[in-house]
Parts: structure tokens; sequence; C-alpha cells
């Protein structure tokens, strides 16, 4: 079996990124680490192998979004179905591992959103029938412009509909490689604001279905089409609407 990394690395965010959604690491030296172990133990640095204490990083802006994460249904709305969203801890861990499908969508342009006829064309082109449980991740190769200014804007994104047909077969957790599920946001924003029309801007979001979504992954191309499992456990962040998750396939050699 090989492990498949789906997961982008967490790094400082170029100083163009917006920030709101710029991830900022703080790095601690060795030679750090011993001054504040004699800080708080008196433990001087002679008594240290190599006179060095510990490395440490320290987030000094962090979102639960700015990396490759899960979303609970408390970051699309407060209320489900009419019932409460559930928060990140709240979902049930079963989701988070299971059988991988990808369906193949670099053919589509950018905006263009999966619709749901759009995936059974894919399906029936790799011969198989999704099943409930089954983790679906949508390639669209987007993963290539993830240190682009523009990564946010690019891909062909999911329709709502497309989501609500995914859903009705029993798929709670859904992935893709670029910024986010939907069609990228400036497009929608566009057409929201011409047509001064609800459900048009985050549609597949607020598509009112409890299910998650993984974002910003990668690596998809390197996956087959079907018989292959994934993990893509978020951290147990309280109340949270998402939370970074280390994603990765395990593919039977």
């Amino acid at each position: 079996m090989r492990i498949v990394d789906l997961s982008v690395t967490i790094t400082n965010s170029p100083e163009t990124v917006p920030e709101a959604l710029r991830t900022s690491i703080e790095y601690t030296d060795h030679a750090a680490g011993a001054q504040q172990i004699e800080g708080m133990f008196g433990v001087t640095s002679d008594l240290l192998r190599d006179e060095e204490g510990w490395a440490v990083e320290r987030f000094t802006n962090f979102g639960t979004h700015n990396s490759t994460h899960v979303d609970a249904p408390w970051h699309y709305n407060s209320h489900t179905g009419g019932e409460p969203s559930k928060t990140i801890d709240e979902l049930p861990l079963e989701w988070f591992f299971g059988p991988g499908v990808v369906l193949d969508m670099t053919h589509k342009a950018k905006g263009d959103a999966m619709t749901s006829n759009d995936a059974k064309e894919a399906l029936a082109t790799i011969g198989y029938q999704l099943q409930p449980r089954d983790i679906v991740l949508v390639r669209t190769d987007c993963d290539r412009f993830y240190d682009q200014a523009d990564y946010m804007f690019q891909g062909c994104g999911v329709s709502a509909e497309a989501t609500q047909w995914l859903y009705e077969q029993g798929v709670r957790v859904m992935g893709i490689d670029a910024w986010g599920w939907d069609a990228p946001l400036d497009g929608q924003a566009a057409k929201a604001l011409e047509k001064k029309e609800r459900g048009i801007f985050w549609e597949a979001h607020q598509a009112d279905l409890q299910y998650s979504q993984i974002e910003r992954l990668c690596n998809l191309a390197a996956l087959p089409s079907h018989g292959f499992r994934v993990a893509c456990f978020p951290l147990k962040i309280e109340r949270g609407s998402g939370a970074p998750a280390r994603v990765v396939a395990m593919v039977e050699d």
C-alpha cells in the first residue's frame, strides 16, 4: 500500500493575501528554546545536548479554513433543514474515513460548475456506482495555482444541484483540489449583483444540507479513479465551522 498526501503544506502566506485569509507562523529556534528553558526551569544551556533547547512554532494568524481543511455545516448556515447546523466537533468520525472516488473535471472551463450530469458521465467513464459514505474528490488540477495570487479564482467548482445529487447518493464528505467547493466567487458575486437574487453566491455551500467539504486538496492526479481509501479527520475544535486536516489516500499496489 502507498500513501498519497493530498494536503498542502502550511506556510507563511505572501503579502498579497488579504489579512483575513493570511497564515502567519512565528519560528523559535533551538537557541531561543534554551533561553526559554533557563527562564522557566533554571536549567542553563550547558546542561542541554549541544547547548540547544526546543524548537517550536506559533501561529500568529491561522484561520480554520486557511489550509487543506474540512468544512462543517455550521460554516454554511446556522440552521440546516430547520435544525441547528452541526459544528466540526459534532460530526461523526465515521464520515472521515472511507472509499474514495475521483471525478475528473479537468476539461471544465473556469466557472463552469460541475453538474449532476457531469458527475454521472464521469462515473460512467470509470465504470463506478456511488455507494453511501463514499468520499468523492473532484479533480480540477487547480492545485498547480496554489502559490499564485489568483488561486482563489481558479477552477470550475461544483453546483448546488450536483451537491444535492451527491448527497442523495449517500455521500456526506466531498472535496476538491481548488480554493473552494463553489464556482469561483468573483463570478458568482458578479452574477448575484447583476440579478439581485439569492441562491447564486455561495450556492453549493448554502444548499441546506448537513454535509462536509474538503477544500484545497492537492495531488489528485496521483490517484486512481477508485479503489482507494481516504482519511480526512479534522482537528476537534469546539464549535468550529471547520478544521485543518492532514488528508491522505491509501492506495493498494
